[in-house]
């Protein structure tokens, strides 16, 4: 397994991921598919972007995690803070990939002076929530009843790692 940066290259591989998670459902606030471009402004260049970076395995792209600035969404965060996502495809989960992708994004956050990163899972992803608390983020607030895109009401759970 590799990791690295991600790079534009990656972004069908990324969409392909992805996707697959949305289709299957229950773990993501993204219902719409990703195309490259869409994944490429949302992920690779969006102007309070940190870091992406991907876990490559024969050629493919397994899992890829970002960190970004907060941006006009996440408006209730301090602006020393970063905002993760993480995706790993269902044949890569419990291998370790996640805890990697971490390690590297861990080090992107500390040479961008994040002073704390937050992961806001959906109330219902249950190993999203394991993850993060296995890295060592904790809890802070919990957000009732907060719609996704097809309406569909869902809690949030705010999870904080503070950086050294």
């Amino acid at each position: 397994m590799i990791i690295r940066d991600a790079e534009n290259r990656d972004t069908a591989d990324m969409c392909a991921l992805l996707n697959a998670i949305i289709a299957k459902g229950g773990t993501t606030a993204h219902q719409r598919p990703f195309d490259p471009e869409r994944m490429r402004k949302h992920y690779l260049a969006q102007s309070n972007f940190i870091s992406c970076i991907v876990a490559e395995d024969a050629g493919r792209v397994i899992g890829f995690q970002s960190l970004a600035w907060p941006g006009e969404d996440e408006g209730r965060l301090p602006k020393n803070w970063g905002v993760i996502a993480s995706f790993v495809a269902d044949q890569a989960a419990g291998k370790g990939v996640g805890q990697r992708l971490f390690a590297a994004t861990h080090q992107k956050a500390q040479a961008a002076e994040v002073a704390t990163i937050d992961a806001t899972i959906r109330a219902d992803n249950v190993p999203g929530l394991r993850y993060y608390s296995g890295l060592g983020f904790v809890d802070y607030v919990r957000f009732k009843g907060v719609p996704l895109p097809d309406g569909t009401l869902v809690d949030r759970v705010c999870k904080r790692f503070d950086l050294p």
